[in-house]
């Protein structure tokens, strides 16, 4: 069994805690025991989010070079080594010795007409106060958006449409590589007016890019791990209820929140449309139960309407 498995940036570092390299690594272990137990017999392709640590790296270099920052596709890059090197070794000391393992830097093409780019969405970095982030605004001019009672940084956030390493990936995974690739959706690149590749200021959601590459790999299960155990209604409010299960056509005419489930929904329904296969969305905790299909929400077009717990 083929799984793609899409780790949320906050699962790897929770909200509101401080940005340390130990509670990153504390938290990509906790991750990685839950892993560890669905691992045996199963191909793991594992995909990253990166939105509180590019954020930080960003807010790091406008600090020490705010005349010549780093732009946001060679942080992204810098993300996927940290996290990746990070989730091999801890997945590698919990697994048989001879499991490999390999952690890929992942191009991907977006469209440099993207209407995305217009429009700043993809929350990054720390979490601020109201004050906090009118400052920074006028001081970086970054744009700035509501995150719960608080504020964070939203940047560009183009669609996924080609992975450039698609190939090793796959040869990777046939070999039984345990493959951790396409970290905070890839280093988002486009071609220049000289069919030039280069990287540009954004950050492609993940979800969108783990549903792309697990319809490309022909994986038997998307599995996106959030910090919350189901999709809800009403989030937030009395009345809300999990979504225990759902045909993408009714999922998608509720509403969900842009900055945060709403893309995991739109990469779910996209995979379970395309490929037939199914989707699950639930919290990393629950992973066993995700993977045989007793918790979490779970898309696919087999599903009549909605189901709720």
């Amino acid at each position: 069994m083929r799984i793609v498995i899409a780790l949320g940036g906050n699962a790897l570092l929770r909200r509101g805690e401080p940005l340390s390299a130990q509670n990153q690594r504390d938290n990509v272990r906790s991750a990685c025991t839950q892993i560890a137990r669905i691992a045996p017999g199963k191909q793991l392709l594992i995909v990253h989010g990166n939105g509180p640590q590019v954020g930080l790296l960003a807010l790091q270099n406008a600090a020490y070079s705010p005349d010549s920052p780093y732009p946001l596709d060679v942080l992204g890059a810098e993300t996927e080594g940290m996290i990746g090197y990070m989730i091999e070794q801890e997945l590698g000391n919990l697994l048989p010795f001879e499991v490999p393992f390999a952690t890929l830097l992942t191009q991907v093409e977006v469209d440099p007409a993207d209407p995305a780019l217009q429009h700043p969405s993809k929350p990054i970095g720390p979490l601020y106060s109201q004050a906090e982030a009118e400052h920074l605004a006028r001081e970086k001019g970054w744009s700035m958006a509501a995150d719960g009672a608080q504020f964070r940084r939203v940047v560009a956030s183009p669609r996924p449409k080609r992975i450039f390493e698609i190939r090793p990936i796959q040869w990777l995974l046939d070999k039984g590589t345990v493959v951790i690739c396409a970290g905070g959706g890839g280093i988002p690149t486009v071609y220049d007016e000289n069919r030039q590749l280069k990287g540009i200021e954004a950050v492609i959601d993940k979800d969108l890019c783990s549903a792309l590459l697990a319809e490309q790999l022909d994986a038997d299960l998307l599995l996106i791990a959030t910090d919350v155990n189901a999709a809800f209604v009403d989030w937030g409010q009395p009345t809300q209820k999990a979504i225990a299960q759902a045909h993408p056509d009714a999922l998608e005419r509720l509403p969900f929140a842009a900055g945060s489930m709403g893309p995991k929904i739109q990469a779910a329904c996209e995979f379970a449309r395309h490929t037939g296969k199914v989707a699950v969305i639930g919290a990393l905790g629950d992973i066993e139960g995700l993977v045989q299909g007793t918790a979490g929400t779970r898309i696919s077009i087999h599903s009549g309407g909605i189901d709720y717990r």
